[in-house]
């Protein structure tokens, strides 16, 4: 039987920081990342086709950047965000509470359901460099916007999934499967959009 976790349905946020400043980069409305990463899609599509990658080239590096972000969901998930750290490591604690822990004691916060620009940006970025390095010249601009496309589906459904009431279909099922993660056992169901990876690793819940 999983451990129950302190948990508050409130929507207000729980003060973090006692620096506004740093307060402020922790939270953040669930439409900005689409202000940010929207026109990254568009730019980097307009340099796939400069460089000369044709439709059907183009299609295929999306596609696989789209499946590549499905696996990179479930593994920082998985085995960053849900790293326990040592009971005598306080920072560690602190630092899983800010990346994560925060959203499973208060899972109705409306400005902390999608990842703050203070943090996307950088791991965009980190990401970009890493299948840059990767990827054959040019490539990386028409595998990253799948990539993004990807994070994006995925930070949108995250706030519908706790604030919309869905009443049928795919996205009650995959609403279903996340709300076992938060109020079941949090060890599990570790996809988010999608329970794919949870099948394949055998980490999604029992059927009754």
């Amino acid at each position: 039987m999983a451990k129950k976790n302190y948990v508050s349905n409130s929507q207000e946020s729980v003060r973090m920081f006692k620096s506004n400043f740093l307060e402020s980069l922790s939270k953040v409305h669930y439409t900005v990342p689409l202000y940010i990463f929207v026109p990254v899609i568009i730019y980097s599509t307009y340099l796939a086709f400069n460089a000369g990658i044709g439709f059907i080239k183009y299609t295929e590096l999306f596609i696989l950047g789209l499946f590549i972000w499905t696996i990179t969901e479930y593994i920082m998930h998985r085995f960053v965000f849900h790293l326990k750290p040592n009971e005598n490591w306080e920072w560690a604690k602190r630092l899983h509470f800010i990346m994560h822990g925060v959203h499973h004691d208060y899972p109705s916060d409306a400005k902390r359901l999608v990842l703050p620009p203070s943090l996307s940006i950088p791991l965009a970025t980190g990401f970009f460099f890493l299948f840059k390095w990767i990827l054959p010249a040019d490539n990386v601009f028409g595998f990253f916007p799948g990539f993004i496309l990807g994070y994006l589906f995925y930070d949108i459904s995250h706030y519908a999934m706790h604030h919309f009431n869905f009443k049928s279909g795919l996205f009650k099922k995959i609403k279903q499967h996340h709300m076992l993660h938060h109020y079941q056992d949090p060890d599990r169901g570790y996809g988010v959009s999608s329970p794919l990876w949870d099948k394949i690793f055998r980490s999604g819940f029992l059927k009754k």
